[in-house]
């Protein structure tokens, strides 16, 4: 039986104002470069996703399906697989990533008020599309990879995109839609992942065991499993990791973390999607 792990609920606010964009050093990343996970704590997040975060850290919000919002301390926000929905608020948000082997991950109609809409896919077929996109306190880029059909069939070639999204020291990296392991070159490229946003649906994108081969190489300290269909879903791929991976219920849909609080043993965070909401006053 997978054992669950307590997790400490910690979290200091800042005075900083509500999305200020005061001038940041991102601190550099280390995609690059190997490095082992040095123990600490994770953190969790109750607050609301309007509150600033605090310095040195990104907080993530599991949205729906694939969405997730990433936010920064300095105030960028981000939403990955971007379907135009993210709950009944009003608000845009500074970047949004899409891939489109499925309508359930983008949208053909995104605001025009958004300042970045990052499509995982490119003007002509097949040709895909490269994306580095630098706000400052966060990088952003991408790793082609394809849609495929039945019977592993390619449909279209870098037809989607694996995002990652450096920031506080972290990288954290989007599988999107993925459709096949990636190549030895497309993990080059990624290099270190910190912390795995997983679809673990066993079919719709990879068979849960060619996931799991792709989460054990990847090894990640943190892996957030996401695109899932109901706890079924989910429990076959946690079985699937048991003896692993350490795995933490956290209960909540939110969490923040820093590159000095990774846990020392790569750990799954089990999310509960919520749609963005206007805190209660």
């Amino acid at each position: 039986m997978i054992r669950l792990f307590a997790c400490l609920i910690c979290l200091s606010f800042s005075t900083v104002p509500l999305f200020a964009q005061e001038p940041t050093e991102r601190t550099p990343s280390h995609c690059r470069a190997v490095a082992e996970a040095a123990p600490g704590l994770t953190y969790l997040h109750r607050a609301s996703f309007k509150d600033t975060v605090p310095a040195n850290r990104v907080r993530i919000h599991y949205i729906a399906h694939a969405s997730f919002l990433i936010q920064s301390h300095g105030g960028t926000d981000v939403v990955t697989d971007f379907t135009g929905f993210v709950g009944n608020v009003d608000f845009i948000p500074d970047v949004v990533t899409m891939n489109h082997a499925h309508s359930t991950h983008w949208t053909a109609f995104p605001d025009p008020a958004i300042p970045h809409v990052l499509r995982g896919w490119g003007e002509e077929f097949g040709q895909g599309i490269e994306h580095h996109l630098d706000l400052g306190d966060m990088v952003i880029r991408n790793v082609s990879t394809d849609i495929r059909a039945a019977f592993g069939t390619v449909s279209e070639p870098k037809g989607n995109s694996i995002f990652v999204f450096e920031a506080a020291g972290l990288c954290i990296g989007h599988l999107g839609h993925l459709h096949h392991q990636p190549t030895g070159e497309q993990y080059a490229a990624l290099g270190r992942v910190d912390v795995l946003l997983a679809p673990v649906d066993g079919g719709y994108t990879l068979q849960i065991e060619e996931m799991i081969a792709v989460i054990q190489r990847l090894r990640s300290s943190i892996v957030i499993p996401m695109h899932w269909f109901g706890d079924a879903t989910l429990g076959r791929f946690l079985n699937g990791m048991e003896g692993s991976f350490a795995v933490v219920e956290t209960g909540e849909n939110a969490l923040t973390v820093s590159l000095d609080t990774l846990p020392g043993q790569p750990t799954i965070m089990l999310l509960r999607p919520a749609y963005l909401l206007d805190p209660v006053e």
